[in-house]
């Protein structure tokens, strides 16, 4: 029988209660996932951050251990403990990994949904983003213009209608589309428009970021960073992303389509125009 190594049970919340505002301009509240940092070391190095929802960490970083190949057998871990109160996961081998300096010194950073590596650089320029004030028109966003946003959006030739299996991503200033781009990731989606937005000496204070994806605290930190203070998602979001919001200032929507809406956070700069109430569905308790 196998060494089976030492596991902590660490589990999570997995979601969490937000109060929101939709198209009839009703304030209810809704769950949203769960997201939260775990910085993952091994025998004392700092190895990776990982972005997780919490279910079954210690797994999460077996798993993750295996995948990249550094350690070969579940019998070369000793003990996996994860502490949520510093969003840390301890991992203890029994001998040591070889080369580990030469293992990990290149780490490719995957076109996926889930990256995560880069997440702790992210953070610590946090403090440097600097939002336009809510009381500027053009930081701001009418109910109309979203819906002629949406508009534009279900217009637009994308690769996604022929093809699927893409995430896409637009400027817009108001209304008016400046900026679209897909990608097989989202992430990839957003730098792409930084990049533009770079090269074209382009400030974001006056725009709108749309992306197909949902809105996890990568994506609501690279928006910030390129200075645009709302974004509007056809997806939901995570309880990282809606916290980082919050904290920036930033206003957030999401499921986005037609006429239909949630606003998370950042009522400020929204002028609403509530659609009728007794046009009004049911709507489920979801992100």
């Amino acid at each position: 029988m196998p060494t089976i190594p030492r596991l902590t049970n660490a589990r999570a919340p997995l979601t969490k209660d937000v109060e929101v505002l939709d198209e009839f301009g009703a304030r209810r509240h809704i769950t949203i996932p769960a997201e939260r940092a775990l910085t993952l070391f091994v025998d004392n190095r700092e190895l990776v951050t990982l972005m997780t929802l919490g279910a079954a960490p210690e797994l999460l970083v077996m798993g993750y251990l295996r995948n990249q190949r550094l350690v070969e057998s579940v019998e070369d871990i000793e003990s996996i403990t994860v502490d949520w109160e510093v969003e840390a996961a301890a991992v203890k081998t029994r001998a040591g990994i070889e080369r580990f300096d030469e293992k990990t010194a290149k780490r490719v950073v995957t076109t996926g949904c889930g990256q995560g590596t880069v997440f702790g650089d992210l953070m610590g320029e946090l403090d440097s983003v600097r939002l336009p004030p809510a009381g500027l028109p053009s930081a701001r966003l009418t109910q109309a213009s979203l819906y002629r946003l949406l508009n534009v959006m279900r217009l637009q030739e994308t690769t996604y209608k022929s093809s699927g299996s893409v995430h896409g991503c637009a400027l817009f200033r108001q209304d008016e589309l400046m900026m679209f781009v897909e990608d097989v990731g989202r992430h990839n989606a957003i730098d792409t428009i930084a990049g533009w937005m770079w090269l074209h000496g382009m400030d974001g204070g006056d725009k709108i970021f749309y992306t197909t994806g949902r809105l996890t605290s990568e994506m609501v930190i690279k928006s910030a960073q390129i200075g645009v203070p709302i974004i509007v998602s056809r997806s939901g979001i995570t309880q990282m992303g809606y916290e980082l919001a919050m904290r920036l200032g930033l206003c957030l929507f999401g499921r986005a389509t037609n006429r239909h809406f949630i606003c998370y956070c950042g009522f400020d700069r929204f002028d609403a125009q509530p659609e009728p109430a007794e046009l009004a569905p049911v709507k489920a308790r979801t992100a």
